[in-house]
């Protein structure tokens, strides 16, 4: 593998490779139908794995499958590849890995590649909400939960969980809104009812396909004030980690 730093010349020629394919191919949790994140025991960068050849991905990911951890392969054709790049950054990725394992691998900084989308550059009356801290906590917490059918609460997972929650309450989140309907809400398969929000725009896109929502941003302490009274809490991006969280509804004062 090409060490931690490389050469800008060689980032260009990798570039240059990836924008010629048809498609990449991307390490994805069957946990959060998220790309796989580790986080690198060396330099500490949270990172991704992508591969120019199928074949490649497949030996990756039956070395991670021998690990039990639970993944598969995705496909990102050459249309949606910016996007690609660019939502890593609302996931907290700071990295990638291209073509683990072949004499081509090389990680690379995702700023390197890909320069942050400037949200100071938004026109008028528009706001950029992201939630990176939270997002890439939830993807660990939610890797690891959801290995195992019943996993062990690990001092680990505790920590992770508890994380997740100080970072949701620092956070502004997306919501969807119906005109005359208020806020959606999801049953899960208990029968408990919970409310979705959203780190970002790109994860309310995928929840809002049909365009019957319009969105709108709350902060994590007014939550619990626009909740249905059958409301558990919240989901975190449902169409991607899919992270219920309980919340206290707040009771009204009397007047």
């Amino acid at each position: 593998m090409k060490e931690e730093t490389n050469k800008p010349e060689e980032i260009l020629e990798l570039a240059k490779r990836l924008r010629e394919q048809d498609a990449i191919f991307v390490i994805i949790s069957k946990c959060t139908q998220m790309p796989y994140v580790i986080c690198d025991e060396d330099t500490f960068d949270d990172e991704i794995l992508i591969f120019e050849d199928v074949d490649d991905a497949r030996r990756v990911k039956e070395r991670l499958e021998e690990k039990q951890e639970p993944v598969h392969i995705g496909k990102v054709d050459k249309p949606k590849q910016l996007l690609f790049y660019t939502t890593l950054y609302t996931m907290g990725v700071n990295a990638f890995i291209a073509n683990r394992g072949t004499q081509n691998e090389m990680r690379v900084q995702l700023q390197d590649f890909l320069p942050k989308p400037d949200s100071e550059k938004l026109p008028d009356g528009k706001v950029w909400i992201e939630n990176p801290e939270l997002h890439l906590t939830a993807l660990y917490f939610v890797q690891e939960l959801r290995k195992t059918e019943n996993p062990d609460i690990t001092e680990e997972l505790k920590k992770l969980r508890e994380e997740v929650l100080v970072d949701f309450q620092r956070g502004t989140y997306v919501i969807a809104m119906a005109d005359e309907k208020g806020l959606p809400m999801l049953k899960q398969k208990n029968g408990d009812v919970y409310q979705p929000v959203f780190t970002d725009i790109m994860e309310f896109n995928k929840f809002n396909v049909e365009k019957k929502f319009k969105p709108a941003m709350v902060e994590a302490e007014k939550i619990s004030n626009i909740m249905a009274p059958e409301s558990k809490g919240v989901v975190v991006n449902p169409l991607g980690v899919n992270l219920p969280l309980q919340l206290q509804k707040k009771q009204q004062e009397n007047k």
